[in-house]
């Protein structure tokens, strides 16, 4: 399962690869990218591919440390950067919205009526003590401090995974954050394999496990990794969730080690769901039911117009390639529904001119934005589709 936080500039430490354990991965941080700044690395937006769409770039908000986050109200942009800050723009004047703690940008939703919410991850090693303030969700006041709503850790310590396949299963990171009309908000925790709900009052209730799936390990691991081809049960790891335009929660998934590409699902779960099971043995039964499949690497969903969904991929060769020194690029597609409640046809946008994107959202007349590189300098952009 995915550990991100404490990955700051100063902390080049790779995330842990012990393939002889062959359990390594699974919580594993994103840390390379640290690495690769260090080193001298520009992270910024690329030089598009051959064939790519007639999608573009046009910058929003420009020379911003690690923006992941993103989310609309009205005419604002609200964006995240790395020491945790919260902003929103209009694209003429800047507003701070408060700061939570940071060493990694927080997730970030805005709800229908303005509040805006942040959400910290686990922060430092895997298996290590949470750092203050880590694994929390926050209601921010603009010229104040934030609020606390809730624990995340804390109440995954006494909720522990059933389909942990290593480290700890009461492990929290949360990874995800989506803001519903009734107050509550929606917390994927990318280490506890799940989807929470959160009450205003810190109530927090399971709404799914994502159970784990058998895939194939990749070729180019190196040679203590099993044998390309070796089937490997591999963790879910909720990283994203949005609210889709038909009311439905929408959950995606990063892929644990082996991160074999094009083995990221997104899950559609009934709202108001309560302990429903992902299972991608059973991917069409009960409360939550697989939505799309084929996807690698999925690190942010977006719901949009008309049933569209924006998916974000961190690296669009896995984020295990990327960390083992591969490339940067990611992807971003929106995903068109199709029928009987499953996906249709997706399309790449601006390919190979993200790298490490983040965050995306929609505004409410349908404009999309999108946030990276997570690391290092970057930006927050309206994709002109």
């Amino acid at each position: 399962m995915l550990r991100c936080g404490g990955l700051r500039r100063g902390n080049p430490h790779l995330g842990r690869r012990d393939f002889r354990g062959f359990a390594v991965g699974v919580r594993t941080r994103i840390a390379a990218v640290a690495a690769l700044a260090l080193a001298g690395s520009v992270l910024v937006a690329g030089t598009a591919d051959a064939g790519g769409h007639s999608s573009s770039l046009k910058p929003v908000a420009t020379g911003l440390d690690g923006p992941r986050g993103v989310s609309t109200f009205g005419t604002k942009v609200i964006y995240s950067v790395t020491d945790g800050s919260v902003y929103a723009t209009d694209g003429k004047k800047t507003r701070k919205l408060g700061q939570v703690p940071g060493g990694f940008p927080p997730a970030i939703d805005t709800s229908s009526r303005g509040t805006t919410y942040a959400l910290t991850g686990a922060g430092g090693e895997p298996g290590q003590p949470i750092p203050p303030g880590g694994a929390t969700l926050y209601r921010l006041r603009p010229g104040r401090s934030p609020v606390v709503v809730a624990d995340i850790a804390k109440y995954q310590a006494t909720d522990p995974d059933p389909y942990n396949q290593a480290d700890p299963p009461t492990e929290s990171n949360p990874f995800g954050v989506a803001a519903l009309k009734d107050g509550t908000v929606l917390v994927a925790d990318a280490a506890g394999n799940d989807l929470l709900r959160v009450w205003p009052n810190g109530k927090i209730k399971t709404v799914a496990r994502l159970k784990p799936r058998t895939v194939k390990v990749p070729a180019g691991l190196g040679p203590d990794a099993p044998p390309a081809g070796t089937p490997f049960v591999a963790e879910a790891v909720a990283t994203s969730v949005t609210v889709g335009s038909d009311g439905y929660w929408y959950v995606g998934e990063l892929r644990g080690f082996p991160a074999t590409p094009g083995t990221s699902q997104i899950w559609r779960i009934k709202p108001g769901a309560v302990g429903a099971v992902c299972d991608p043995a059973r991917p069409y039964k009960g409360k939550c039911q697989r939505y799309a499949d084929g996807y690698t690497s999925i690190v942010d969903l977006a719901g949009g117009p008309r049933g569209t969904l924006a998916v974000v991929q961190l690296a669009r060769d896995s984020w295990l390639k990327f960390e083992m020194g591969g490339s940067t690029i990611g992807s971003l597609y929106l995903q068109y529904p199709g029928r009987h409640h499953k996906a249709g046809f997706k399309r790449e946008l601006v390919r190979g001119q993200l790298n490490l994107p983040g965050g995306a959202a929609f505004s409410k007349w349908g404009d999309l934005y999108v946030a990276g590189p997570i690391f290092g300098p970057g930006a927050v952009y309206k994709v002109r589709h």
